[in-house]
């Protein structure tokens, strides 16, 4: 596999990675517990991050099994989500434009709902890849 193919590629993970600390990379590979452990322990303490440089891989391969590709794409989405968040680009980017707006004017719903998304986020671009 290429860093770029499929739904939750290595390349993607390491580019979240370097915000790892805050969990990113972990939320995007389906790991949301371990993504809120991180967000409030800053990365386990950065040592956990540190480690999971060289875990990425096997979080990417159990990713890769678990979601399928559909016209939304996983990496693209991802990358809207943690760079532009908060402006709600992400939402946009599958459709929920009115929501989407609404983040953009509220700061993501004073970032409660940027937090809640990276809970979800997996799972909304699944539904919206089956609609």
């Amino acid at each position: 596999m290429s860093l770029l193919d499929g739904t939750h590629g290595n390349l993607i993970g390491y580019l979240l990675w370097i915000f790892g600390f805050t969990g990113s990379h972990r939320f995007y590979y389906g790991r949301p517990i371990s993504g809120t452990i991180y967000f409030f322990t800053f990365g386990l303490f950065l040592i956990g991050w540190i480690v999971d440089l060289f875990l990425i891989p096997g979080m990417a391969d159990k990713a890769e099994s678990r979601y399928s590709q559909g016209c939304y794409d996983y990496n693209l989405a991802w990358l809207l989500l943690t760079y532009l968040g908060l402006f709600g680009v992400h939402r946009m980017y599958i459709g929920k434009w009115i929501t989407g707006l609404l983040y953009l004017v509220s700061g993501g719903l004073l970032g409660i709902g940027y937090i809640y998304d990276y809970w979800t986020w997996n799972e909304q671009v699944a539904e919206a890849n089956r609609s």
